[in-house]
């Protein structure tokens, strides 16, 4: 029997989570869905669930996603942003 599939199975990164210059670092395993790791840093960075944004080489990190799916390896960095609530409206009533 292959070691490989085990091994690809508990397979772990460190993943840079960067938000305002701040830098943590989190140990995940490849196939964790973001849902759970974006709970994990907002509590970090002490902000309330669904604060934050997240970005992968400028795309947006869902929380289906896992860092398999989106090809990460090891010391990559993820970008947070705090989500923007409202906007403008120019509304007109013709």
């Amino acid at each position: 029997m292959s070691q490989e599939p085990e091994e690809e199975v508990k397979a772990k990164l460190n993943l840079n989570i960067q938000f305002e210059k701040q830098i943590i670092t989190v140990k995940v395993k490849i196939n964790m869905r973001f849902g759970k790791i974006f709970e994990v840093v907002e509590k970090r960075f002490q902000k309330e669930p669904g604060t934050f944004k997240f970005t992968f080489e400028g795309q947006r990190v869902g929380p289906d996603d896992t860092p398999g799916s989106l090809g990460m390896e090891d010391g990559d960095q993820i970008d947070a942003f705090l989500g923007q609530v409202g906007g403008s409206c120019r509304c007109s009533s013709s």
